[in-house]
C-alpha cells in the first residue's frame, strides 16, 4: 500500500512499531515504581509493561498484550486510593502494552508515565524533565509518533 493510500490510524512498518513500543514501555517502566509502593501486591502493570517487551521480540500475540493493558487499566481504576501518581504510573503501563495493538498508545503512555513522575516528585519541572529524557530517549525518525504535538 504505498504511503498515499495508507489510512493514518494504520500501524507504521513492523521495524518501527517495535522501536515505538519499546520506546512506550521504557517510558512506562520509569514510573512503575511509583505504582508498585503503593500497590506493591498488584502486578498487572509490571506484568502488561513484560507483555508489550515479549510482543516486541516475537513471543507473544497481540491478543495476548491488549488482555494485559486491559488488566493494567483495571488495576489503575482499583488504585484510586493509592493516589493519582500510582492511577498515572498504571495507566503508562496499559497504554504501554496497548502499543502492540495501535502504535497510537504510544503518546499516551509517555504522557502518563510524566504525569505520575511530576505528582510523585514535586510538580511540573519533574514532569518536564521526564518528557526531556523520553524526547531524549526516542530516535528523532520516531519523535513525529510519540511526540505528535511536538515537546
Amino acid at each position: 500500500m504505498s504511503e498515499e493510500t495508507k489510512a493514518k490510524w494504520a500501524n507504521p512498518e513492523p521495524a518501527i512499531h517495535r522501536a515505538i513500543a519499546l520506546w512506550a514501555a521504557s517510558c512506562a517502566e520509569r514510573a512503575l515504581p511509583i505504582f508498585e509502593a503503593q500497590r506493591p501486591g498488584d502486578d498487572r502493570p509490571h506484568a502488561a509493561i513484560a507483555a508489550v517487551r515479549a510482543w516486541e521480540r516475537g513471543e507473544l500475540p497481540m491478543t495476548t498484550c491488549r488482555t494485559a493493558a486491559f488488566a493494567a487499566h483495571a488495576a489503575a481504576r482499583d488504585a484510586t486510593d493509592a493516589g493519582a501518581a500510582a492511577v498515572a504510573a498504571a495507566r503508562a503501563a496499559g497504554q504501554a502494552c496497548a502499543v502492540a495493538h495501535m502504535f497510537d498508545h504510544s503518546p499516551h503512555a509517555a504522557s502518563y508515565a510524566a504525569k505520575a513522575v511530576g505528582l510523585h516528585s514535586g510538580g511540573e519541572a519533574a514532569r518536564e524533565a521526564e518528557r526531556a529524557w523520553q524526547w531524549e530517549k526516542l530516535a528523532p525518525g520516531l519523535r513525529a509518533i510519540g511526540f505528535p504535538k511536538g515537546l
